[in-house]
């Protein structure tokens, strides 16, 4: 870290915080994840190295372009490019939604993105407003890939279902059901609907209220999901 100068904390999560930061010699600003306890938390340590993997596997215009990796005293930093602001700050900023164009152009620089992603056999599996990042120019650029793995050959997974923000979960990671690529294309379309007026698409207060409120919008879940629902022991006694 002694050839960057930290100018300030841009964001901060479970498994580390981002930092605003100049390089010494050359006055470029970056963006350095520093990662918590990686070396001690088996947990963190998984993450940290499966998203260090996939960022050197991904290089494309419309994913955040991770410009080196090193370790200091345990931990594990990333140094990102830097991009002004994310979708989130800039939804609230405009609480009525942005104008057409724009939505479509955010929209198909993100659909760009998952396209390189799933050519490659990823999936991103966490895509929410502040995990898109909006340049000045208007660029999108997809980060955050800690939750990001790769697809088995048939396509589909039984991974964790607790992955993407509730909100822009699909129904197959809410039931526990096996998914593929499809959870990445329903977190594109719930973002499609909240750049439209400014307000998420689906926002559920718990698992079971957001699947209420899927089928209030798109109507009742097809019958295997129906059978998934009824199966599944967390939703015992419940009704959707």
């Amino acid at each position: 870290m002694n050839k960057y100068e930290v100018l300030g904390v841009v964001g901060e999560g479970a498994y580390g915080i981002v930092l605003k930061c100049r390089q010494r010699e050359s006055g470029d600003i970056v963006a350095i994840k520093k990662f918590k306890d990686s070396e001690d938390n088996d947990d963190v340590k998984r993450t940290t190295l499966r998203e260090l993997k996939v960022l050197r596997t991904l290089k494309q215009e419309n994913i955040v372009e991770l410009k080196e990796a090193f370790r200091r005293k345990g931990k594990l930093y990333l140094v990102f490019e830097y991009v002004d602001r994310n979708m989130l700050e800039m939804l609230e900023d405009q609480p009525r939604g942005v104008p057409l164009e724009r939505a479509r152009s955010y929209v198909f620089q993100l659909c760009k993105a998952i396209q390189w992603c799933h050519s490659n056999s990823i999936i991103h599996r966490d895509i929410k407003p502040e995990n898109l990042l909006i340049s000045k120019e208007g660029t999108l650029k997809l980060c955050d890939f800690g939750f990001a793995r790769n697809l088995h050959k048939n396509g589909s997974a039984n991974y964790t279902d607790y992955v993407a923000t509730r909100w822009y979960r699909s129904p197959e990671l809410l039931l526990g059901a096996t998914y593929g690529k499809k959870v990445d294309i329903w977190s594109i379309g719930c973002i499609l609907g909240e750049l439209s007026d400014g307000q998420p698409l689906f926002p559920g207060e718990s698992e079971i209220d957001q699947l209420y409120t899927i089928q209030k919008v798109l109507g009742p879940l097809p019958p295997n999901q129906m059978q998934m629902f009824y199966a599944n022991p967390r939703f015992n006694g419940l009704k959707v």
